[in-house]
Order: C-alpha cells, then structure tokens, then sequence
C-alpha cells in the first residue's frame, strides 16, 4: 500500500503526509546518492516517534459526559440535561450563585451586614430591657391595666348609674386580698375606658355642632380639645393640692381622679346631642338632668375616700378637720355642673 494511504489508515494526522512524502520520492529516484538515500531513511525511522508526539500533543481529546465542549460557547439548553435558568446550579458553575446552605455560609457570604444586623438586634433588645425597667417610673403601666380591665357589661352598667345614680345602694368598692377587684368585676370602681372615650366623643361631636353652625374650624377644634384638657388639668391639681392642705390620708390616687372626674364628659355629650336635635329646650334639660346626676354620684363615691374615717366608724365626727373634707368633697362635686355648662354652653344656639 501506497505510504500516504498507510498513514491515513493509521489515524495520523496530514502533517506527517507533509513529511514523508519528500522520503518516498527520494525512495523512488533511483537515481539518488548512496548517502543521501540512507539520510532519507534515517528520516523516515527517526522522524516517525517525533510527528507521532507532535501529532499527540495536537489532538484534542474527545468530549465525555458532563465535560464542556472547548469550541462551545453557549450551553445546550435543548436536551433535558441542560441547566437552564430555574434548575438547581452547583456552586461554583457557570450562572447565578446559589443561596447558602446555612447560616455559616450565608455570615461568610456576607460578614459585614450580617455583623451589622446583629448588631442592631442586640441594641433593640438591649433598648427594649431598659424601657421595660424604667417605664414605670414614669407611666405606670401595670396601674394603667388595671383601669381599662373593662368589659360591654361594665361600661352598660356604669353608663346607667352615671345618668340615675339615685337608685343604687351599694357604692363600696369591692376588695380582694387588700386589692380592689378588677372594674368589669365590681361597677363602683373607677376606670379609665369611659372617661377616654367620652372625651374623645366629645370632641367629634363639638366638631359636628360647629359644622352644622358653619363655624368648623381645625383650629377651633383643637382650641376645644385643649381648652378642656386644660380645665381637666388644672381640677386635678387643685384637688391634690387642697388634699395635701387639708392633711387627709386616703387611697385616692391621681389616676382615680382623673377617672371620676372624666365621668363629667358623658353629661356633655347628651347636652350637646340633645341640642342638635331639639334646640336649647332639649340641651338645657338633658344638661341639667345630667348635672344632677352627676354631683349625685361625686358625693357619694368621694366621701368613702374622701370620709374614710368617718365612713368607717358609721358615725359623723364634728371636728374642723371632718368639716374641711365634708367641704373639699361638695366643692369637687359642685365644680363638676359648672365645668359642663362652660364647656358646652357655645355649642348650642
């Protein structure tokens, strides 16, 4: 066989064509040297191993199963082997990174932002201890628990004995273990729902009688809600301070004044409604049905706290310390009507 057909057969590549065709032509003159002839074999052995490891180090190898194709830019994303763009990557493949696997990886993924937030989750909680401590010391939030421990059955009731408070006999509060009971448990004790809410009330329905008098203003009705804010104010300090004149030891507490002389507020809010709706007739009659009942109920709620000793011996004690309670007790009482009319009485026309 024809040398070239033997190196085709053989696999070799074309480059040893090139360099064995010149010896088979050397081979063929008969006309060649003795040496030049045994050059041209000395060629042909020694050459054959050197164009074999050239001709090796340029082959390139054939693609296996899970191994990239040099000369393939792109993958295949044809075949169902191919990983597109929802399939699972391997990390550390081409494409997007995947998510670590756990919080290890995902800290040494990105150290600095996660040391930032643990860092800011341990100043909250840190911040959140030291309200928790010291809130107290400003707002007492458990005392404050205790007054909207209130349920649709209590605020029904209290409702009803703030407009007829003639007919109830019992007006003592109701202890448990030195601690008085819960107010959805007992209706003569003070909370604090009612009174918020009819103040709230209040000012939506002062806002409602300006407007049907074409007077609303923003500023009008803030100069309401501030206005009887301040009066609420300036009544609690008065009577801390003739209390605190007057020596009386008690267990009334500032809380429990707010709470009974915001009762004044559900008064108000029916003098006013009564006044859209009927006029002056209908406001001055509700007003005064309801300024009644309320110094009713002061009197008989505060002179158990106010009159402590006196209540507890069941007999009145004609002293002038006696005396200047019995006073501070009607003059609270009476404020209360007067705080009423001056706080509605513009409201109507």
């Amino acid at each position: 066989m024809h040398p070239a057909g033997l190196a085709a057969a053989a696999g070799t590549p074309r480059l040893r064509k090139w360099r064995t065709w010149p010896a088979v032509e050397i081979g063929r003159a008969g006309g060649v040297a003795g040496p030049q002839r045994r050059l041209a074999r000395s060629l042909l052995a020694g050459g054959h191993g050197d164009l074999e490891l050239r001709a090796s180090k340029r082959r390139i190898p054939v693609s296996q199963p899970g191994m990239a194709d040099p000369h393939q830019l792109f993958d295949d994303t044809s075949s169902a082997q191919s990983r597109g763009y929802g399939a699972h990557r391997a990390p550390g493949s081409l494409g997007y990174p995947t998510a670590p696997a756990s919080a290890q990886d995902a800290f040494l993924t990105d150290p600095v932002s996660n040391m930032a937030m643990a860092y800011g989750s341990s100043l909250a909680a840190q911040g959140k201890e030291l309200v928790d401590k010291n809130i107290d010391r400003f707002i007492p939030v458990t005392k404050l628990k205790y007054y909207f421990a209130v349920d649709t059955l209590y605020v029904g009731k209290k409702l009803g004995l703030l407009v007829f408070p003639y007919l109830h006999q019992d007006w003592e509060v109701q202890y448990q273990q030195d601690t008085p009971v819960a107010p959805r448990f007992d209706v003569n004790a003070p909370d604090l729902y009612i009174p918020a809410m009819a103040f709230i009330t209040y000012i939506l329905v002062a806002g409602l009688a300006l407007g049907t008098q074409d007077r609303f203003s923003p500023d009008l009705l803030g100069l309401q809600a501030s206005s009887a804010l301040a009066w609420l104010t300036l009544e609690v300090l008065a009577i801390l301070l003739s209390l605190y004149l007057v020596t009386v030891n008690t267990d009334l507490t500032t809380i429990d004044l707010v709470a009974f002389l915001g009762y004044k507020y559900v008064g108000m809010i029916g003098g006013v409604l009564m006044g859209l709706l009927f006029g002056r007739i209908g406001y001055y009659l509700v007003l005064g049905w309801c300024c009644v009942s309320i110094f009713v109920f002061m009197i008989r709620t505060l002179r158990l706290k106010i009159l402590a000793e006196a209540a507890a011996e069941g007999v009145p004690v004609r002293g002038a310390r006696n005396q200047l309670r019995m006073y501070l007790t009607m003059a609270v009482a009476a404020a209360q009507p007067l705080l009423m009319y001056w706080l509605t009485f513009h409201l109507v026309r």
